[in-house]
């Protein structure tokens, strides 16, 4: 295989999904910054006309949305241990996939409020909404890492990605949690993984 490219720049959690995975499978790639301070050239906007990050180059193809992204990088090149052959199996962990996109609607405005917006131009009502709407949601969370150790099945997979990306933020951000100490637990295994804490584990900005 040749190198892969990855569009976008590192303090978007879709883009570090893509980074994370390609590090934990050593795969050969270079990352461009694209988006946000570095904007988008027409050359991008070819690529992805929903101007959005990431988008990944593998030879021919041109790829776009993060976890289709991580799907494909799996199958082709992760075999079994990425890729599961049973569908059921691979099924345990593309359902917390999905779900991750609920959340993420959910942690935005807290994310934008306290990280991307002056003090300022706060709304603690916002800030506060977003919060209580997280914290529904990781109470489902909760009880499913209480009797597993990951979400894609025995074994970290991809199905981990997605919301291990959202939940570092969940810890990052200056705001009152409840205490979920399954997923606290889950979250200190991801910190045990050196691409997790060198790549997603980073200073919010």
């Amino acid at each position: 295989m040749g190198e892969i490219v990855i569009w976008g720049r590192l303090n978007s959690h879709n883009v570090k999904k893509v980074v994370w995975l390609a590090e934990e499978m050593a795969l050969p790639y270079i990352r461009r910054d694209v988006g946000g301070p570095f904007g988008m050239d027409t050359a991008y906007l070819a690529k992805n006309p929903n101007a959005l990050i990431p988008t990944i180059d593998d030879g021919d193809l041109t790829l776009w949305e993060s976890n289709a992204i991580l799907r494909y990088l799996a199958a082709q090149y992760g075999g079994e241990r990425w890729w599961n052959s049973d569908p059921a199996t691979r099924a345990l962990g593309d359902r917390w996939m999905d779900w991750h996109f609920t959340y993420a609607d959910n942690q935005r405005p807290a994310f934008v409020s306290l990280v991307r917006k002056p003090e300022p131009e706060r709304d603690a009502i916002v800030i506060e909404q977003a919060v209580g709407g997280c914290a529904a949601l990781l109470a489902v969370l909760e009880e499913h890492l209480s009797g597993h150790d990951w979400l894609s099945g025995d074994d970290f997979g991809i199905g981990d990605i997605p919301m291990g990306c959202y939940i570092h933020t969940w810890f990052a951000l200056p705001i009152e949690r409840p205490p979920f100490p399954a997923i606290r637990r889950w979250y200190e295994r991801l910190l045990a993984r050196p691409p997790y804490r060198d790549f997603v584990a980073i200073p919010l900005t």
